[in-house]
């Protein structure tokens, strides 16, 4: 079943292993998808800049530009375009390198084919929510459509946040977690509290929630070496601070 009301999303799988790619597709069409293979970065990329998909399934060990390439060049061009990474068990490095570049999720090697249409899942009702609400500019679900908290301003239906009036650039996971966050504010969060009510994991890499913290603090902060919005509460997790003089 879609993850939308709308029409099928469109899926683009960036997979040189015929097989993983052939059960990969397969899951995902039997799930309602619409799904584009590329067997390597260059060809994705340009299958992206030919016609955007609305979710990327790329595995990082790729002929000639690999997917932690592919995921650089993506976010140079958009950060709008959810990044699901495929990586092997031995990969931490590479798979917290995706992350610091952008990629929203991921599903390590060996993995079942029927978690990944989950995770796919996962990720576009967040996309699929605000792009039923953007008509309206509000999201009915919400009791705060707009959050302002200082120079940062979080739109819930359109699902953008402003800082001194410009847009930043955040990737679905992100915003999800400074959402979160804002909605807190004054609340320690261990990380693995973060996973389970963010990305709806009960397990996990925590790194993960490390590096988009990290990732978050470089578009919030005026200084992300020395944070006053999220902070780290030592020995526990992070807590936000809303700032002074909120309006």
């Amino acid at each position: 079943m879609n993850a939308t009301t709308g029409p099928p999303a469109r899926i683009l799988v960036v997979d040189d292993d015929p097989t993983v790619s052939d059960v990969v597709l397969r899951y995902l069409k039997r799930a309602g998808y619409l799904v584009e293979q590329a067997a390597d970065g260059l060809t994705a990329l340009a299958a992206v800049d030919r016609s955007p998909p609305d979710l990327v399934v790329l595995d990082l060990m790729l002929p000639g530009l690999d997917g932690l390439g592919v995921c650089r060049r993506l976010r140079q061009r958009t950060a709008t375009i959810p990044v699901i990474m495929l990586t092997a068990l031995g990969e931490e490095a590479d798979r917290i390198l995706g992350l610091q570049l952008g990629a929203d999720d991921y599903v390590t090697k060996p993995f079942s084919p029927r978690e990944l249409v989950l995770r796919v899942g996962s990720v576009l009702r967040r996309v699929g929510t605000a792009t039923a609400n953007e008509s309206s500019g509000t999201n009915p679900t919400s009791p705060d459509p707009i959050i302002i908290d200082g120079d940062l301003s979080l739109d819930t239906g359109r699902r953008l946040a402003r800082r001194h009036g410009t847009d930043l650039a955040l990737t679905v996971r992100e915003f999800d977690l400074l959402l979160h966050f804002v909605r807190h504010p004054a609340q320690v969060f261990r990380r693995d509290e973060l996973l389970t009510q963010v990305w709806g994991w009960n397990f996990g890499d925590q790194s993960t929630v490390t590096v988009h913290v990290r990732r978050i603090r470089e578009k919030v902060e005026d200084d992300p070496a020395q944070p006053r919005r999220i902070v780290t509460v030592w020995g526990v997790g992070y807590r936000y601070e809303p700032a002074t003089g909120n309006a």
